[in-house]
């Protein structure tokens, strides 16, 4: 389309607006799914399980993929075999915008593994370039082609104008690196709607997405977010959540609300132990070491209609979690997902899905 979402009266609503489906992607990598995958695929399939009494699922499978995930699912699962390069749906898949008559479009941005030949995470990403437009083929809506490098796990938005994001991952020179900030947020205005970015400084530390939002920060509802905090003073955490909650009290949204903060306990820190690495045929571009500090967080978590699906990573710190959250989300049911498994890949549950909203 020649057009934009702002041009044509589309806009992104929030992950907490009801949604028709969630779509996910089969892990299957040995070079970042340790024991050929499986354990991985464990995880995927408890959470796909869990989240499939709240929502359709649908599941981009590779061919060669198919029978095996079908055995380790419910019959539910709409499984749509499909080449990518790996399973990181939210970054790979297509933004869902929708307007006041209730039709939807999907914006496609441009993707590079994070970071392209400067410091992508993989060499070859042109399957995973295809798969927004395949799934805006198979919800059967047209499509907007973005004319930037963004992934979705860079950015929230909260459906009524503000969008969330961090100047690590949005101004990186391995994105766009001839944008400007000012530019970029003429971009984001246009393909999203929105009228104001909040930027923090930093993303979660160590986080090998260069910093995406929604491992540090989640939106609850307009005016409201999640936070992951740190209260040790010598982990390097403990400063780049103090920015952030610094500018997050000044800030305000496009409606000129203060922001509301639920701080949520870091876990850990978590580590990347010796049998977990020496599961993996490493690579040059991705290579995990025993004792790689893990970018783990409770932010990176999934809303769903009347549900908040939350990774469990820290026997120390879960309980405290689930109690944050379930006071950001009095009315929802709160699920916990075994989710080291997600983590040792390099993100979690909110990384993995990519919801299409009613």
């Amino acid at each position: 389309m020649l057009t934009t979402p702002k041009a044509d009266d589309f806009w992104m609503p929030g992950e907490h607006n009801p949604q028709s489906s969630v779509w996910l992607a089969w892990p299957t990598r040995p070079d970042n799914w340790r024991d050929n995958g499986f354990p991985a695929q464990a995880a995927f399939a408890h959470f796909i399980e869990r989240l499939s009494g709240y929502v359709t699922v649908k599941l981009a499978v590779l061919p060669e993929y198919e029978m095996q995930s079908r055995s380790m699912l419910p019959s539910s699962i709409e499984i749509v075999p499909m080449a990518y390069n790996d399973a990181w749906m939210r970054d790979i898949g297509p933004t869902m915008v929708i307007n006041e008559a209730g039709v939807k479009r999907a914006v496609n941005w441009q993707f590079n593994a994070w970071g392209g030949e400067l410091d992508g995470l993989y060499d070859d990403w042109s399957d995973d370039q295809s798969v927004a437009s395949h799934i805006a083929q198979q919800e059967g809506v047209e499509s907007y082609d973005a004319p930037f490098i963004l992934e979705g796990g860079s950015i929230h938005c909260d459906g009524e104008g503000t969008l969330y994001t961090t100047e690590e991952c949005l101004l990186h020179p391995s994105r766009n690196p001839e944008l400007s900030r000012e530019d970029i947020e003429v971009l984001l205005k246009e393909y999203l709607s929105i009228e104001k970015v909040v930027w923090l400084p930093l993303g979660l530390f160590n986080d090998e997405t260069n910093g995406h939002i929604d491992n540090i920060l989640h939106v609850v509802r307009p005016g409201e977010v999640l936070l992951t905090v740190c209260d040790d003073n010598n982990d390097p955490q403990y400063a780049i959540s103090q920015q952030a909650l610094d500018i997050l009290a000044e800030a305000r949204d496009a409606h000129g609300r203060k922001i509301i903060v639920h701080k949520l306990p870091m876990p850990g820190p978590l580590y990347i132990r010796e049998e977990e690495a020496a599961g993996l045929i490493q690579p040059d571009r991705m290579e995990r070491a025993t004792d790689d500090r893990l970018a783990g967080s409770y932010a990176n978590c999934l809303i769903c209609n009347g549900a908040v699906f939350y990774p469990l990573l820290d026997e120390k710190n879960d309980q405290q979690a689930h109690a944050i959250l379930q006071a950001a989300f009095p009315k929802h049911e709160l699920i916990g997902i075994p989710a080291r498994d997600i983590l040792l890949g390099g993100g979690n549950l909110h990384c993995i899905t990519q919801q299409i909203p009613v």
